[in-house]
């Protein structure tokens, strides 16, 4: 059993929409997370080492498509609930790789973290508007995945 309320949504939508009962839906859509995660990380690997999200960051892809998944994993280093200064998201980042200033640049450019004019830093509380181009490069990784981790940052900001 899930305790997840939103992936429970998500299930109660599919059966919805397919007229499947609930343990069918849950199972289909475990498939599809499992099968993203997957090219998720077959995309990914090549730039880290050991091929492995959480250690450094090899170098910078040159794709955006591979850009916006490197993105993501350097989302996950970030507590989806608190608010960071400038030098606190530099700090994170540099643990993954020197180019701290680029990488807090895609993080915002990609709508994934936002910011204010005095060097502060927050999560978006929604998903991102993809349009034109990028609506193309986003991976099934990030529908299934952001989704669950905004959940959480935006339920510890409604209970501040």
């Amino acid at each position: 059993m899930t305790h997840n309320s939103d992936f429970k949504k998500l299930v109660r939508s599919r059966m919805e929409r397919t007229g499947e009962n609930y343990t069918t839906a849950l199972a289909a859509l475990q498939i599809d997370r499992d099968r993203a995660y997957a090219d998720h990380l077959r995309r990914i690997r090549p730039f880290f080492e050991d091929g492995d999200p959480r250690a450094r960051l090899l170098r910078i892809p040159a794709k955006r498509r591979t850009q916006l998944a490197v993105a993501l994993e350097m989302l996950r280093r970030f507590d989806p609930a608190l608010t960071y200064t400038e030098t606190q998201v530099g700090a994170v980042l540099r643990t993954a790789h020197e180019d701290v200033a680029y990488l807090r640049r895609e993080l915002v450019d990609y709508g994934l973290m936002e910011r204010d004019g005095v060097g502060t830093y927050w999560f978006a509380r929604t998903l991102p508007v993809r349009t034109g181009n990028l609506a193309q490069e986003v991976s099934d990784w990030e529908r299934v995945w952001m989704p669950e981790f905004l959940a959480v940052g935006t339920r510890a900001a409604l209970a501040d």
